[in-house]
């Protein structure tokens, strides 16, 4: 794949590096275009070095080839970051005095821009309303996260991190789009995995990352919704923007939070790889080989609070929004007697949720991957309708899932 990474000059400039090598280390062909102040920030030898090819700047450098048309006819892509406040403009006003923005004028490839500037800068009206021309231009411009700028200034205008900005822009380069269509609704999502302490050092816990509940959180923010996650046990991946993230360990926990925000959410969805078990009793100091041989060799387990079935119950008895939407994910192995499917088709009658996407689990398989797989479980009146996902990346996962959400959304309103 052609890709044409572009760099406006802010400070955030140097995230640009990281996200060249994260497309050169997948195998695309990279050709970085700065703004003439860019440069300033990031010096041109450092981009070739990075990209393998030449740098320039200006519609009058390889004139004999028409570096402008040719570029833009010819990418797969151009994905901009950071985007300043005055590219936005330029952009908005199909500006084309410097290379990077003729090239995007006469691109017809997919185009993502990542902003990136001061948060007075980005919620100006003025940069508002360029942000909606060039979304209703087709052109995708992602939120930016919301942390620490220049100085001692935070807020909103923050750019996204290199691997979010890559994952999204393979989304929308392999055809979904990022929709507004979540705006004035919100969701709760759950992630990465629960731990159930034996002791103060040891836990029983799972191989979950994380990934699966992390990516549905970030394209439903970049799809307008507001998205609070109540997170597990996580890799170190990146917030998502604009979301409010709930720090949580064990499964208790996490049925405490999803209890305390459910009730202002328009949509739940359990990604977690919530513990089925916790230990009867948890030792208060660190258990001793010789001097704690029967615990160790025999440790009882009671049950979890099912979070899932509890929050279809608490809908059902009128506590949460009656036309909330309510989806999960099964982890299922198969065994002798059932497939991982059936087991799937079993969980979704018993937990009496809208939606269930059950995974096929083990070593190698969805845990810790940036890929996933499955089938769609939707419930219906007769029997419930099963879809198989294909393998994608998280976030082509999680725009789907997303999509079909919205749809259960839509038509729990339609009839409630």
């Amino acid at each position: 794949m052609k890709v044409i990474v572009g760099v406006a000059g802010g400070i955030a400039a140097y995230k640009a590096c990281h996200l060249v090598r994260n497309f050169k280390e997948a195998g695309d062909e990279v050709r970085v275009i700065p703004t003439p102040s860019a440069l300033n920030f990031i010096g041109a030898a450092t981009f070739e070095a990075l990209s393998g090819n030449s740098v320039s700047t200006s519609v009058f450098e390889g004139v004999d080839e028409v570096q402008h048309v040719r570029l833009g006819q010819e990418a797969d892509a151009v994905v901009i970051a950071p985007a300043t406040a005055d590219l936005l403009a330029r952009l908005a006003a199909g500006r084309a005095d410097d290379l990077l923005s003729a090239t995007v004028l006469v691109a017809t490839c997919p185009v993502i821009v990542a902003p990136a500037m001061h948060t007075e800068m980005w919620l100006n009206p003025a940069t508002q309303a360029n942000v909606h021309t060039l979304r209703s231009r087709g052109v995708t411009v992602l939120e930016p996260a919301s942390g620490r700028l220049t100085g001692v200034d935070s807020g909103p205008g923050r750019l996204l991190e290199p691997e979010q900005i890559a994952d999204l822009a393979r989304m929308v380069i392999a055809g979904q789009k990022l929709p507004r269509d979540w705006e004035g609704k919100s969701v709760l999502i759950t992630a990465g995995g629960t731990q159930e302490n034996l002791d103060p050092v040891r836990y029983l816990g799972n191989r979950s990352s994380g990934r699966q509940g992390f990516a549905l959180a970030e394209v439903a923010a970049q799809r307008g919704a507001r998205v609070c996650v109540v997170a597990g046990a996580t890799e170190e991946l990146p917030t998502p923007a604009g979301a409010q993230v709930v720090r949580v360990t064990s499964t208790e926990e996490m049925a405490q939070a999803v209890a305390e925000h459910a009730p202002q959410a328009d949509a739940l969805i359990m990604a977690a790889a919530v513990a089925d078990f916790r230990p009867a009793s948890r030792a208060g100091a660190k258990m001793k080989k010789g001097q704690d041989e029967a615990a160790l060799n025999s440790i009882k387990l009671v049950e979890n609070p099912d979070i899932l079935r509890t929050a279809v119950l608490a809908r059902e008895r009128g506590e949460l929004k009656a036309g909330m939407a309510i989806a999960g994910f099964a982890a299922e192995t198969g065994d002798e007697r059932h497939s991982a499917l059936e087991y799937g088709l079993a969980k979704l009658e018993r937990k009496g949720c809208d939606l269930l996407m059950c995974n096929e689990v083990g070593v190698g398989k969805v845990f810790g991957e940036r890929h996933n797989r499955g089938w769609l479980l939707r419930a219906g009146e007769g029997e419930p309708e099963v879809t198989e996902v294909p393998d994608g990346s998280k976030y082509e996962i999680a725009g789907a899932y997303l999509s079909q959400v919205l749809r259960a959304l839509d038509q729990r309103s339609l009839h409630g």
